[in-house]
C-alpha cells in the first residue's frame, strides 16, 4: 500500500488548509489589501506547500527507497538520512 494512501487523511487535510491560505490569498488581492498583508499570505501559503511536498518526499523515502530507522549502520541508510535532511531544508 502506498504511504499516501495511508497518510490520506493526514495529506488531505492539510491539502484543505493550504487551500483556506490561497482563498484567503485571493480575497485580499479582491480586496485590494495591501502589499505587505499579501505578500505576508503567499510566503505562508508557499511554506505550507514547501512543508506538504517534504513531507511526501520523506516518506517516499522511507517506503520506497530505504528506511532508514530499518536498516541502521549501511551507507544507504545514512545517504537516506542526509537526503531526508537535505530535502526538509530546501524546502523550509
Amino acid at each position: 500500500m502506498s504511504h499516501t494512501i495511508k497518510e490520506k487523511t493526514k495529506l488531505l487535510n492539510r491539502v484543505r488548509r493550504i487551500r483556506g491560505q490561497i482563498e484567503a490569498l485571493e480575497r485580499a488581492l479582491a480586496e485590494e489589501k495591501g502589499c505587505s498583508d499579501v505578500l505576508h499570505l503567499a510566503v505562508a501559503a508557499r511554506g505550507a506547500l514547501n512543508s506538504l511536498v517534504a513531507e511526501v518526499i520523506e516518506d517516499h523515502i522511507r517506503v520506497h527507497v530505504v528506511d532508514p530507522a530499518r536498516e541502521r549502520n549501511s551507507a544507504r541508510s545514512r545517504g537516506a538520512e542526509e537526503l531526508i535532511d537535505i530535502v526538509q531544508a530546501y524546502l523550509k
